[in-house]
């Protein structure tokens, strides 16, 4: 009989995608003379802040949550956060471009060759990652301990485009799932989920080219 994935897992699993897919997607829209800077900026600034906020909390938080139960695994966290590094150097390259002033197609073009690297840092660590860090999750760490890590990073996650989040988890998320991971939002933030869902669409609809 298969287990049914944790919690963790499916957060996980979950917030993995959209990375894969805002990698993507900032890669691809610029370069779309269409795609508006602006619309491009946060997408940017999203995707800097939320992967550099995402692999700091698994290194000096979860991490060490998973070597208090399971320390066999060390060596492979290691590896992994010397991965982090690595994708901490091409976001600090991303965040270096500038969206405003000089000639726009040079601006795509470095912010094209910024997130190309991005996504394929992104791409491969998640690769790498998901094989260790999924079957941890499932068989090691205990649900409230996740519960008090998710916590944490919900309250520690810094706001640039934060609508963003939420309408990447609505593509790739079902119902259910989305609400699991939502459910962890502060109190006062949820009545604002209608205008966050209505920017995200917005916004996504100008990076992908689709029109209103």
């Amino acid at each position: 009989m298969q287990t049914q994935d944790s919690k963790a897992v499916v957060e996980t699993r979950l917030t993995h995608e959209v990375h894969r897919v805002a990698t993507t997607l900032l890669a691809e829209a610029a370069v779309r003379p269409s795609t508006p800077l602006a619309a491009l900026a946060r997408l940017r600034d999203f995707l800097v802040v939320n992967l550099r906020h995402h692999h700091e909390t698994e290194d000096h938080d979860l991490w060490p949550r998973l070597l208090a139960v399971a320390p066999a695994a060390a060596r492979e966290l290691d590896a992994l956060s010397e991965e982090h590094e690595r994708l901490d150097a091409a976001l600090d390259r991303l965040a270096a471009v500038p969206v405003d002033g000089g000639a726009e197609d040079e601006i795509r073009a470095a912010l094209h060759t910024a997130a190309m690297a991005v996504r394929e840092t992104v791409h491969d660590h998640l690769r790498h990652e998901e094989p260790i860090l999924l079957p941890a999750l499932q068989d090691h760490l205990d649900p409230a301990e996740w519960d008090d890590f998710a916590r944490r990073v919900v309250a520690t996650t810094p706001p640039a485009a934060a609508h963003l989040m939420i309408g990447f988890l609505d593509e790739i998320g079902t119902p259910e799932d989305v609400e699991v991971v939502l459910a962890g939002l502060p109190e006062p933030v949820r009545p604002h989920l209608p205008a966050l869902r209505h920017q995200a669409a917005e916004d996504l609809r100008a990076l992908r080219g689709t029109g209103s």
